[in-house]
C-alpha cells in the first residue's frame, strides 16, 4: 500500500520505478504490481532502492498506520533545527 502511495505521489509508472531501481525491465511492471498488491514482499535491499527513487525514507514503506507514515514524510522534509525541537518537545 505504501509503495503505491509513494509512487503515485511522485507520479511515475510502475515500470519507470522498477527500472530506476535497477529491476530487470522485462519483469519491471509485474514485480512492482506484485509488491503493491502484497502478493510478494521485496527484499530489504530492493525496498531501499525503491525508497531512494521515490525520495521517501525506507521506513515509510513499512509503516503500519497512516499517522506514522505521515510523520516519517514530515520528518524527512523538516530542517535539522525543527527535528531537534520536535525531539526536545517529545522528551
Amino acid at each position: 500500500m505504501r509503495l503505491r502511495q509513494a509512487r503515485e505521489r511522485v507520479g511515475i509508472s510502475q515500470e519507470a520505478l522498477a527500472t530506476s531501481a535497477g529491476i530487470d525491465e522485462f519483469s519491471a511492471s509485474a514485480r512492482i504490481s506484485q509488491y503493491e498488491t502484497g502478493k510478494h514482499v521485496p527484499r530489504y535491499e530492493i525496498a531501499c532502492k525503491l525508497a531512494e527513487v521515490l525520495a521517501v525514507p525506507v521506513a515509510f514503506l513499512y509503516a503500519r498506520d497512516n499517522a506514522t507514515a505521515q510523520l516519517l514524510l514530515l520528518w524527512q522534509a523538516a530542517p535539522a533545527a525543527a527535528r531537534q525541537r520536535a525531539i526536545t518537545a517529545l522528551e
